[in-house]
């Protein structure tokens, strides 16, 4: 299911990505939601992140294991 997700842009970000989505021939929603999509790629490839993200799998696990005492 599609979610609507509001940002704020400066007025300098929000000029840059509007003359992305122009030059791309692309709606600016499109343009954001690749942005969006290639920034969660990187990341997801990224050693140092995987590592936060599994530290934070095992704080969350040690946490509602004691909650579920």
């Amino acid at each position: 299911m599609p979610k609507n997700l509001t940002i704020r842009l400066d007025d300098d970000l929000a000029a840059d990505t509007e003359a992305l989505a122009r030059a791309e021939g692309q709606s600016l929603n499109e343009t954001v939601k690749i942005a969006i999509r290639e920034a969660v790629e990187r990341r997801q490839k990224d050693p140092a992140f995987r590592r936060r993200v599994h530290q934070i799998i095992e704080e969350d696990r040690e946490l509602l294991e004691r909650l579920a005492k």
